[in-house]
């Protein structure tokens, strides 16, 4: 690289160093932070695990309530658990499967009860509703209870809610939203849910 290529990088790059650390000087609040997962896209569910694998990887307690895929053998499941993190799924599997309104009903009521207790628990730092957001498209939660709850949690402790479409109630609140958008997927050209990559 020459001497003129070699100086204009390094001003680029000063200049984006001088961007970057004016924000990080800005950002002095010491708060929980409420992360919303949404959009029709791959990742979602998988983004919230890795961020609790990362919260328990610095010695700090997560929880997971996942309201949908409980009848699937779950990957992140299965080492989270062994590594002491709270667990509790909904087990009722997807709704388009059991068809049961009453039944789904009475299992994300449960499934509430547990994470209202976590998020009341200031000793917990990580909350995950997993795919939450559908419980609230189908009415079989409350939103405003949902957004009440995850608004008055300890001050210091962080939730993530994934699935589609999340609700306005909980996106008015959320500290952070980032929407995962379909590209591309395996799935719609016929390939099948690979264990250990899908799930």
């Amino acid at each position: 690289m020459d001497q003129n290529k070699q100086e204009k990088h390094q001003a680029r790059q000063q200049k984006l160093k001088e961007t970057v650390d004016a924000k990080v000087a800005s950002a002095t609040t010491e708060q929980g932070i409420f992360l919303v997962l949404t959009g029709n896209g791959k990742g979602k569910t998988t983004a919230g695990f890795g961020t609790a694998l990362r919260c328990v990887g610095h010695g700090q307690k997560a929880a997971v309530v996942q309201y949908i895929k409980g009848q699937w053998p779950c990957g992140e499941r299965n080492v989270l658990e062994k590594l002491g993190v709270e667990f509790h799924v909904m087990a009722t599997g997807f709704t388009w499967n059991t068809q049961d309104k009453e039944g789904d009903t009475q299992a994300a009521q449960l499934a509430w009860q547990h994470s209202k207790r976590m998020l009341q628990d200031p000793s917990i730092d990580l909350v995950l509703l997993d795919e939450i957001t559908y419980m609230l498209s189908y009415h079989y939660l409350d939103a405003q209870e949902v957004a009440n709850a995850i608004a008055n949690r300890p001050p210091m402790q962080n939730v993530i809610v994934t699935g589609r479409a999340c609700h306005r109630a909980l996106l008015d609140i959320a500290d952070t939203i980032s929407e995962v958008k379909p590209l591309k997927h395996a799935f719609d050209n016929g390939i099948v849910a690979r264990i250990g990559f899908d799930y």
